[in-house]
This record gives C-alpha cells, structure tokens and sequence, in this order.
C-alpha cells in the first residue's frame, strides 16, 4: 500500500470534494420533502422528478466515492492513527450520516408511492441532522480532541 503515499494529497482532495457534494443532497433532500409534503399532487410530480434525480445522480455517487477516497486514505501508511478516538468518533458520525442517507432513499420512495406518511415539519427538523453531524466530524477531523 506504500503506492497510496504518492498519491495522497489527490486522495484527500477527491474525498473532501465528494463529502461536500454529498452533503449538498443530504442537506437539500429533506428540503424538498418539506416542500413536497405540502405541495399539490400536480406539483409533487415535480418534486418526485427533483428527489430522484438528486438521490440517484448527485448523491448516491458522491457517498460511494466518499467512501472509496476514505477507504484509500485510511489504507494509506502513516495517515490513519488507529490508536486515536477522535478516528473511531468520526467513523461512527460517518455511519450515521450513511443510515440518514438511506432513510431519505426511504423517504423518496414513500413519496414516489403516495405514501409518506410524514408532514413538512418532519422533514424541516430531519434537514438539521446532518448539520448537527457535520460540524460534529469537522470538529474531529481538525481538532482532534481525542
């Protein structure tokens, strides 16, 4: 894995780019399922054609590549200090964004069926967790209390 070290610095850039893309969706998603929630059966359609598009084109990739890059930084000799907690912190914080993601695929299956069972201030208050989590992780990754 010595091979990584060269190419480190490409590595972490590609995995920020795609954390941030994909915390682009898991920001916007549950804002359009408040929208949709209220909205008319003809504007909904809309919305549906908006939710898939950006599950399936933006942010269902951009988790995958964030795990690739992750995956490879963290099989990078000298980068991952697996004797640190801070790591094991940001892992978990990791996994619940994943869990989140896949509960908003949920979601936008339950709208595309006519079953969301969920008003718009749901969505309003489940559009702050992955705020909460971020800051969380970023405060991990840079100050490493821990």
């Amino acid at each position: 894995m010595d091979w990584l070290l060269a190419y480190q610095p490409w590595i972490k850039a590609l995995h920020i780019v795609s954390a941030i893309a994909w915390m682009v969706g898991l920001l916007y998603l549950p804002r359009l399922f408040a929208y949709h929630a209220d909205a008319s059966a003809e504007t909904g359609k809309t919305f549906e054609v908006m939710e898939r598009r950006l599950l399936r084109a933006i942010m269902n990739p951009a988790m995958i590549a964030t795990f690739v890059f992750g995956i490879a930084l963290l099989l990078t000799p000298g980068v991952a200090d697996w004797r640190s907690g801070w790591l094991y912190a940001k892992l978990g914080l990791v996994g619940a964004l994943t869990v989140l993601h896949h509960g908003m695929a949920l979601w936008r299956k339950a709208f595309a069926a006519g079953e969301n069972r969920h008003a718009a201030r749901f969505f309003k208050f489940a559009n702050e967790v992955p705020t909460v989590l971020l800051i969380a992780i970023v405060v991990l990754v840079v100050v490493r209390p821990f």
